[in-house]
C-alpha cells in the first residue's frame, strides 16, 4: 500500500454517496417540524429518514471492508501525531454514530411496535414493545444526532485546513476523477 496515492474508486465513490445520505438523513428530521403531526409529507419524511439510515447502516459495512482491503493512502507530507490521534478520534466517532444510529432508530420503532420500513421490506424488531426503552433510546438517539452535527462540521473544517492551509494531499486522495494507483 505504500505506493498507493488516493482511496480505491469504491472508497471515494462511498464516501460522497455517504456524505449526501448523511445530509438527506439530518435534512428530513429537521425539516419535518415545517409540517403537522399525521400530515402526509410528515410522514413520508420519517419513512425516508427510517430508510436512508437505515441505508448508511448498510454502506458503513461495505465501506469499512473497503477501507480494510484497499488500505488508508498516506497524506503527504505527513501531520503530525496529534492531527493524527485527532484524525482518528473523529473517525472512530463518525463510523460509530453510522453504525450506531440505524441501530438506534431500528430499537426504537421495534420497542414502540412500528414497522421497521426498508425499500419494500419490513425488517424484523430487535426488541420487544417497550415504551421505556424506546424513551430511552430516542433520547440517546438525539444526543448522538447533536454529536453529528459537530462531527461532520469538524471532518469537513479539518479538511479545509489541510487543503488550504496545509496544502496536503489530505483532500485530493478522496476526490472523484482522478486514476487509483491501487486496483
Amino acid at each position: 500500500m505504500s505506493g498507493q496515492a488516493r482511496y480505491s474508486n469504491l472508497s471515494i465513490t462511498l464516501h460522497w454517496l455517504m456524505l449526501v445520505l448523511l445530509v438527506a438523513v439530518y435534512c428530513l428530521m429537521e425539516f419535518r417540524g415545517y409540517f403537522p403531526r399525521g400530515s402526509e409529507e410528515r410522514d413520508a419524511m420519517k419513512h425516508w429518514h427510517y430508510m436512508l439510515g437505515l441505508s448508511v447502516f448498510v454502506l458503513v459495512w461495505i465501506r469499512i471492508a473497503a477501507r480494510a482491503i484497499g488500505g488508508v493512502p498516506p497524506i503527504t507530507p505527513s501531520p503530525s501525531r496529534r492531527q493524527q490521534l485527532a484524525a482518528k478520534a473523529v473517525h472512530v466517532g463518525m463510523y460509530a454514530l453510522m453504525i450506531g444510529m440505524p441501530i438506534g432508530g431500528w430499537i426504537i420503532l421495534s420497542a414502540e411496535s412500528k414497522p421497521v420500513p426498508f425499500f419494500g421490506l419490513t425488517l424484523p424488531p430487535l426488541v420487544g414493545p417497550n415504551e421505556e426503552l424506546a424513551h430511552l433510546v430516542e433520547e440517546i438517539h438525539e444526543a448522538a444526532s447533536k454529536v453529528g452535527y459537530v462531527l461532520l462540521a469538524v471532518h469537513a473544517a479539518a479538511a479545509l485546513y489541510h487543503h488550504h492551509f496545509m496544502r496536503d494531499d489530505t483532500v485530493r486522495r478522496m476526490m472523484p476523477g482522478g486514476r487509483e494507483n491501487n486496483s
